[in-house]
């Protein structure tokens, strides 16, 4: 951030005209439709055209009033503070935006600054309550963005110690991010400013008064003007606008109706001052009572016109800032294809004002303030889009898009490591059923190797086989019993045959039961060869599933 300090004296021709060239820090309450003292449209103006308005002696006198009283506090208020407090214009540019704070005071480090205004007591019952309206927030505000100063003791005083009430004031997060907003669409608003013709204040026409009507009666009409009375009223209601266009016809408009409802009640009281004189002049009683109902039939019209023609006017400035605001929402629609939820309350806006200008000065400002919370939020939007690298995880977008950042950014992660940790299950399945079917597929190639194997063995040992007698009982050629029939050999014997060392229990589980004798485990002679094909069988089985 680039700040500057202009050595300008404020209230100078030099300060005023650099003043000109930037965003001030007192003009922010203005920019934003809330300033006790300007509008909205009449700072636009000034910025667009480059012309200030030219201060009254009575305001004059205020300002005067209010640097004297700034100039008498400084050393109460650096007394108070117990540091020196120096006057300084400094300016810097944000985002683009070219910002200035004229600083009643500063400390020689530049962490506090200062900010007077002349004493009120609304003012002083603000401060004594430790708060601040957005009049005086908004200025102090900036005045801390600009300087770089972390708070303010802000003051409003007379210039005495009794005089002067103080309050610290540290910057607001909500009021600070609102200022560049304010800024930019303010800035918008100066660019597409169309000047229009200046206005007097509405004046109503004057409306020249109805000549004294006058009748004397003596049993009948001895000396009336009536005839004269009734061709001035009669001409007077024909030239009467009922065409309002301006705040000048509505002004005259009304001033009219009052006219024409106290031309009634005159005619009512001369009717009545004839009736005391007489019992009756029918000529008389009929032209009055003629006139008063033509006078009353244009009162009731013209009120009415008033009235409608007002609300028309009315009517046309809202729906006007509807449809630029309706206009606004498309254009960001078009930008971050999410709808922005902001409705603009013009409507609320203009309840309560008279003059149409009012009205407009208010809508404006809350067409601007509408605007600058839409774009606020389609800025959201863009910055939360942003951090979403996959936007299958919102499906939901539009409905939460417009969440903090640090919201948004809670959920993202959270969807986020939902997202993972469906993955990695979804994977760890995939690998077992992989691992299942490859386990599943090396077993049966295994058990298919295995019986082909066997298959080939059988058929080798088949054709090694000498031709015998089916009928015949297999000899065991190691042993050579002398006598097949109930011949048993130990298990020793078996093992000795074999060259290698097989368990009762192991030959229990190929399916070779031992007859046991005096803890000797006996086995049919007969059944040697079963034994040691079963036995190689199992071995070929191991060797193959290991082979697998």
């Amino acid at each position: 951030m680039n700040r500057l300090t202009h050595s300008v004296t404020q209230g100078s021709a030099d300060w005023l005209s650099l003043r000109a060239k930037y965003f001030t820090a007192s003009e922010l309450s203005a920019a934003a439709g809330k300033s006790k003292y300007q509008s909205r449209q009449s700072l636009i103006k000034a910025k667009a055209t480059g012309l200030i308005e030219e201060v009254s002696p009575a305001t004059q006198r205020l300002f005067d009033a209010g640097h004297a009283a700034e100039a008498a506090a400084r050393p109460i208020v650096e007394a108070m503070l117990g540091e020196d407090l120096f006057p300084v214009t400094m300016s810097c540019e944000i985002d683009g935006l070219p910002l200035l704070a004229s600083l009643d005071g500063i400390t020689m480090l530049g962490d506090i600054i200062w900010e007077n205004k002349l004493l009120n007591e609304s003012l002083k019952s603000s401060v004594q309550q430790g708060k601040l309206d957005d009049h005086y927030a908004l200025q102090v505000e900036q005045q801390l963005m600009v300087s770089g100063a972390t708070k303010c003791y802000f003051t409003t005083s007379d210039g005495t110690e009794a005089g002067t009430f103080g309050m610290w004031y540290e910057s607001n997060p909500d009021i600070r991010a609102q200022i560049v907003p304010i800024w930019k669409q303010f800035a918008e608003d100066v660019k597409n400013h169309i000047h229009v013709e200046a206005k007097a204040a509405p004046v109503a026409e004057a409306i020249e008064d109805l000549p004294a009507l006058t009748v004397q009666l003596v049993g009948q009409v001895t000396s009336s003007n009536l005839a004269t009375f009734q061709t001035v009223v009669m001409e007077r209601i024909k030239a009467i606008n009922t065409t309002l266009v301006t705040d000048n016809d509505f002004a005259t408009a009304d001033k009219m109706v009052k006219f024409l409802d106290d031309g009634e009640k005159r005619l009512e009281l001369v009717k009545s001052q004839a009736l005391a004189q007489t019992a009756s002049i029918d000529e008389l009683f009929r032209t009055i009572d003629t006139l008063k109902a033509e006078m009353r039939a244009k009162r009731l019209t013209l009120d009415k016109l008033v009235k409608a023609e007002k609300e028309n006017r009315k009517a046309e400035i809202v729906t006007s800032a509807n449809r630029e605001f309706a206009d606004h929402l498309a254009a960001l629609l078009n930008r971050v294809g999410v709808p922005i939820p902001v409705i603009g309350s013009f409507g609320e806006a203009v309840k309560g004002l008279k003059s149409l200008d009012s009205m407009r000065d208010k809508v404006s400002a809350a067409l601007a303030n509408a605007k600058i919370e839409a774009n606020a939020i389609a800025d959201r939007i863009d910055s939360n889009r942003k951090t979403v690298e996959d936007m299958s995880l919102f499906p939901d977008f539009a409905q939460v898009s417009t969440k903090a950042p640090d919201d948004f950014a809670a959920l993202l992660a959270m969807r986020t490591a939902a997202r993972k940790e469906a993955e990695e299950k979804r994977l760890a399945e995939e690998r077992e059923r992989i691992r299942a079917e490859e386990q599943a597929k090396a077993q049966r190639e295994a058990a298919e190797v295995l019986r082909k194997q066997q298959e080939a063995e059988a058929a080798k040992l088949a054709e090694q086989r000498p031709v015998a007698n089916p009928d015949a009982q297999p000899v065991v050629s190691v042993i050579e019993p002398a006598n097949d029939c109930g011949q048993m050999i130990k298990l020793g014997e078996i093992n000795a045959a074999l060259g290698i060392t097989v368990t009762a229990d192991f030959l229990d589980r190929l399916g070779i039961k031992a007859t046991i004798e005096k803890n000797a485990k006996l086995y049919p002679a007969a059944k040697f060869p079963t034994i040691c094909r079963l036995i190689a069988d199992h071995i070929l089985a191991q060797a193959f599933k290991k082979a697998a």
